[in-house]
């Protein structure tokens, strides 16, 4: 389709997540670790000079009125005044309800993309406070970099983080992040942890409440524990196991068991698209 260029999404994994306690509008409190990694979504983009922001295909189970990314597109036009539009196309390769952050993501990359395309102008911590009610993970994709995240997942520290290649296995079951945090049996009041240099301590408190609602994911880590410590990424239903290289990662994910299914990708420092917004940072 001509005219349009293409913008990477990449996938997120939580290296940790905790439940630190709830306020009193619902929201919970989480202290987690983000960690992009060389995987995911592409968004293709075209600027029109119509104004209209027009997506060029659908999204299973999404109407366009709730697509993340013609959102972000129009938070943004209405943000800055701005009287152009633009063609959204988007190649979903991440698994919907999976914990990789798939549509926060897309909506992250249209904000950087368009703010560029557009030249809108608007440096990284507004678009990260533009990008917050489209999502809790939105702002860390707009951040860019590794980071501990605090609060609603708003209050955001950069992290140095050690390299490394990951297994990722997709169960087929899509989780739903609101009824995994409504969860009678959620815990809710984990201890903060101080993070000191490369030493992220492991663990997701939602898991026992996944696995015990979602078999299949139960069966995923049970299996990828063999390789590590392995856990569950986000809300689900995605597990990961993090290794040393990539050809060590490959092979386990040629032992997997017939009809599990994954990718292997390199953990990545900073985000594809971090350098879009450096012009305007000012």
């Amino acid at each position: 389709m001509s005219g349009l260029i293409a913008f990477p999404a990449p996938a997120k994994l939580n290296l940790m997540l905790r439940v630190v306690g709830r306020r009193d509008d619902g929201y919970h409190l989480l202290q987690t670790v983000f960690r992009f990694i060389e995987y995911g979504d592409v968004l293709r983009l075209r600027v029109r000079r119509d104004g209209v922001i027009a997506r060029l295909n659908p999204v299973p189970g999404v109407d366009e009125a709730d697509d993340l990314t013609v959102r972000a597109a129009r938070a943004l036009q209405t943000a800055t005044g701005n009287r152009l539009g633009a063609d959204i196309d988007l190649e979903k390769r991440l698994p919907m309800g999976g914990g990789l952050g798939g549509g926060s993501s897309d909506a992250a990359t249209v904000l950087l993309a368009l703010n560029h395309l557009w030249q809108t102008g608007l440096s990284r911590k507004r678009l990260q406070a533009l990008a917050l009610p489209l999502g809790a993970d939105v702002p860390v994709f707009i951040y860019g970099q590794s980071a501990l995240a605090e609060g609603v997942g708003e209050e955001l520290t950069p992290l140095t983080l050690p390299p490394a290649w990951y297994l990722v296995l997709t169960p087929p079951v899509a989780v739903p992040t609101v009824r995994v945090f409504q969860h009678p049996e959620l815990k809710r009041d984990s201890e903060k942890v101080k993070i000191q240099g490369f030493s992220v301590p492991r663990g997701n408190d939602l898991e026992p409440v996944v696995c015990r609602e979602y078999p299949e994911v139960a069966r995923h880590l049970e299996w990828l524990n063999r390789y590590g410590e392995a856990q569950m990424t986000g809300s689900g239903a995605c597990v990961f196991a993090a290794f040393a290289d990539e050809e060590a990662a490959r092979l386990a994910l040629a032992a997997c068991p017939e009809g599990m299914r994954g990718f292997v990708a390199r953990g990545l420092d900073v985000h594809p698209l971090h350098g879009l917004a450096e012009g305007f940072d000012g």
